[in-house]
């Protein structure tokens, strides 16, 4: 994944609360195979509805979604990240997020920025009453800023979840960076024992 460190962009305000994965991907998008193309699916069932916040066009290219409260609850599926990353979105914005879809977020990296309630509340407002609205958000400092309505805070990320974000790294990234001790201990097994890569040795 790509490492992420500031991201900054205009945002769609979701002001409903409780939004679980079967309303951010629903159900029948789950057949597809490959891990792209589900940014049509987000939020399908409620698009239908042209009054619908994403089909508003002055929100057009926002790259971050502000929502409610309790946002990602439901299934673990992995398919409601890989859908909002699709569709263009770097940050979801809320006071609260569901333990298992934020950790697929940073897995994935899409950013869960987790404020207090009270700044989330503002922010909704803010976004509603200016779509030009500029945020930004700095993962290094773990801190939110809309200057233009004067609002900032800051949001929790540990230590190992912040330094694999800014680095760019996936569960796969976090094991090449011991490709090399890897290389080392396969090159001493025995020849009959199976190995990370094809052996010419190996049992057919």
């Amino acid at each position: 994944m790509k490492p992420v460190t500031v991201i900054t962009g205009r945002a769609v305000p979701l002001d409903r609360s409780d939004v679980d994965t079967d309303q951010i991907i629903p159900s029948d998008w789950l057949k597809r195979v490959e891990r792209t193309g589900f940014g049509a699916g987000l939020f399908s069932e409620w698009r239908d509805d042209r009054n619908f916040v994403l089909n508003e066009p002055q929100y057009a290219g926002a790259n971050i979604l502000v929502a409610g409260p309790n946002f990602g609850t439901g299934s673990s599926r992995e398919h409601a990240v890989w859908a909002l990353l699709d569709y263009g979105f770097d940050a979801v914005v809320s006071p609260r997020f569901a333990d298992i879809f934020r950790n697929n977020c940073t897995k994935q990296g899409l950013l869960p920025v987790e404020v207090d309630a009270a700044l989330g509340r503002s922010l909704l407002d803010a976004v509603v009453a200016d779509s030009s609205l500029e945020l930004t958000i700095d993962v290094a400092r773990g801190t939110i800023e809309a200057p233009a309505a004067g609002l900032e805070g800051s949001f929790p990320l540990d230590e190992f979840t912040r330094e694999r974000l800014l680095n760019g790294w996936d569960d796969i990234g976090l094991t090449l960076r011991h490709a090399e001790e890897i290389s080392v201990y396969e090159s001493r097994r025995s020849p009959w024992m199976p190995t990370a890569g094809v052996s010419s040795t190996a049992p057919r």
